[in-house]
């Protein structure tokens, strides 16, 4: 006759007891029985009963033969003695070898006191006499249970952490970095915090600083990289390499033909980075085209690139109509230098205006009086030129028409110097051609 194997009975028990699921790892199991055994404690007011459950279940299944056992036969196969019996170490033992030598609170024997210093209560009331009448009342933690309100005598006391119930220990974490992951994203170890007593561990979270690349630049799941071309370049085309960030070698280069326009964008598919979670799928690149100019061109290349190119517009004006025009002179600016100096010169005048505000109106108004100026042109058209804190106000006397805040709305001379009239810009006469107005 064969013999038959042990009946099958309950062996989700264990895992209940722990509050872990079947599938969990030796760290899982070590975590909860760490938060389960400091709540029920008796040295702390818990259960016993419950106590002995959490270190027989932990014992089980922290044992990989008699947790095998135990998840194919079930709890009565390890009291009828296999996987080496069903006996039970003292839970206080388990306790005391999982927390390095401490079963609790820093003591051999898990014999803590109350403080007699602060009668348990962790801090301490001092009162402290300021003057006749007054006094001063403050809150501090007890110096002697180091506001705990407990305290170990010397002979209990535990000889690993000196009653400090924490040892110190290091651990190695290893961070694996997906590809994919995005600036700021977060990695969580669950537990791995410094541990205190009474207090459940918190996380170690890894928050990731994405690394500025001097020549690649990321959005999302794209990168964006800058080239530039010559003139010749963008017109008859071009050809170069561009080193990835693996290593590879990519040959970029236009189709023929093509003409490439100043502030370009091109895009390559699939050379951007890996999407998170999706390894295989990747973002766009992106290629920024500037294009340079040349400073300057000789007749010769003028009149050569005259025959090659498409021709100039043809002019709609007239040699009349140029003869009445004002020829003009073109400069080179740099406009962020041009915007700073305006905005510089604004403020200027908006202080000086401020600083002369209270108190000195009249003078504030003859020094703007002394801001309008006449003068007349090339073409013979008067000019009266007035200044104001906010803007200029240019009137040309033979069209009655002012650049001012209201330009659609034309005003005669007179108009426009009673219009300053009534704003107390000035106070004397102004004379256009042979009119005289009061202002």
């Amino acid at each position: 006759m064969f013999g038959r194997g042990p009946k099958k009975s309950d062996n989700s028990k264990y895992y209940e007891i722990l509050g872990v699921p079947k599938t969990a790892s030796p760290d899982d199991l070590k975590k909860a029985y760490k938060k389960a055994a400091i709540k029920n404690h008796p040295d702390k007011g818990g259960d016993p009963e419950k106590f002995k459950e959490l270190a027989h279940a932990y014992e089980v299944l922290s044992d990989p033969e008699k947790r095998e056992i135990y998840d194919q036969y079930g709890e009565d196969a390890l009291k009828e003695g296999m996987g080496g019996g069903g006996g039970m170490h003292d839970p206080f033992d388990i306790f005391s070898s999982f927390f390095g030598g401490s079963p609790f609170g820093g003591s051999k024997s898990g014999a803590s006191m109350k403080c007699s210093g602060c009668q348990g209560n962790g801090m301490k009331v001092t009162i402290r006499q300021l003057g006749p009448g007054m006094i001063q009342q403050m809150q501090h933690p007890c110096n002697e249970c180091k506001g705990t309100g407990e305290t170990i005598s010397d002979k209990d006391r535990c000889p690993q952490c000196k009653g400090e119930k924490v040892v110190q220990e290091k651990k190695v974490l290893d961070v694996h970095v997906e590809k994919g992951m995005q600036n700021g994203q977060k990695i969580t170890f669950p537990g791995e915090a410094d541990e205190a007593p009474d207090t459940v561990t918190g996380d170690i979270v890894f928050v990731l600083q994405q690394k500025e690349h001097p020549k690649f630049k990321r959005k999302g799941d794209d990168l964006f990289v800058e080239h530039s071309l010559s003139l010749t370049e963008a017109l008859c085309g071009f050809q170069f390499i561009l080193s990835h960030l693996d290593g590879r070698q990519l040959l970029i280069k236009s189709q023929p033909g093509e003409v490439v326009k100043p502030d370009s964008f091109k895009a390559i598919n699939d050379e951007g980075m890996p999407m998170y979670q999706r390894p295989f799928m990747k973002g766009k690149l992106y290629i920024h085209f500037n294009v340079e100019f040349p400073d300057s061109l000789s007749p010769d290349q003028v009149e050569a690139l005259s025959k090659i190119l498409p021709p100039k517009p043809q002019s709609q004006l007239t040699d009349m109509e140029l003869d009445e025009c004002e020829e003009t002179t073109l400069h080179d600016v740099n406009i962020e230098d041009e915007m700073r100096r305006k905005q510089a010169q604004r403020q200027e005048a908006y202080d000086e205006d401020e600083d002369m505000h209270d108190g000195a109106q009249r003078v504030q108004c003859a020094q703007h009086a002394n801001s309008a100026s006449m003068q007349t042109t090339r073409n013979g058209i008067m000019e009266i030129t007035i200044y104001d804190q906010n803007y200029a106000l240019l009137l040309n006397a033979n069209t009655t028409t002012p650049l001012s805040k209201s330009p659609q709305s034309p005003l005669s001379p007179k108009l426009v110097l009673q219009f300053i009239h009534k704003n107390s810009i000035l106070d004397r006469y102004l004379t256009i051609g042979n009119e005289s107005s009061s202002v």
